[in-house]
């Protein structure tokens, strides 16, 4: 008979893979809210789970889907701003953040690899289950996660000099 852990040690074992889904989705800005309303989900939800659930996954899944849901909302809003519209401000990543580069390089990649980079490689989900996620075949989410890695170490392997805004 297989007994449910406790709630605090799925926090525990799997927010910092929660986290990391979150942020690749949304960015650092929003990642903590999205990560917060995850585990509040979560924790409404787990009582009904089965013991023999696969926990990394379906937080993973969760975190993911309210990353989304954050992102779709963001859009949804005007955002203030004191700087000219006419004018380029980056939004990528935190000043002085050691993974800036990398960051804006999983940002710049197209809206299909982009997520099954971030649900294979950040959340760990097998293929199946990215492909359920993007609404395709496991076949075609290995393939948009293939594509995305080498567009990421296409653009990272050059120089910082020669290195453009826009992925090849």
């Amino acid at each position: 008979m297989m007994t449910t852990p406790p709630f605090d040690d799925l926090v525990r074992a799997h927010g910092a893979r929660v986290w990391r889904v979150c942020r690749a989705v949304l960015g650092p800005a929003d990642a903590d809210d999205a990560w917060s309303e995850t585990f509040l989900a979560a924790l409404r939800a787990y009582p009904d789970l089965p013991a023999d659930a696969d926990h990394a996954a379906w937080l993973a899944t969760i975190g993911y889907r309210k990353a989304v849901d954050a992102y779709r909302a963001r859009t949804r809003r005007a955002t203030p701003t004191e700087v000219a519209p006419d004018e380029h401000v980056s939004t990528l990543g935190q000043p002085g953040a050691a993974d800036d580069e990398l960051a804006g390089a999983v940002a710049a990649l197209p809206d299909k690899q982009r997520l099954a980079v971030t649900l294979h490689y950040l959340a760990d989900l097998p293929y199946a289950q990215v492909a359920v996620e993007l609404g395709g075949t496991p076949e075609a989410a290995r393939r948009a996660a293939s594509d995305g890695i080498r567009r990421l170490r296409t653009r990272l392997a050059k120089p910082a000099t020669t290195r453009s805004g826009a992925l090849p």
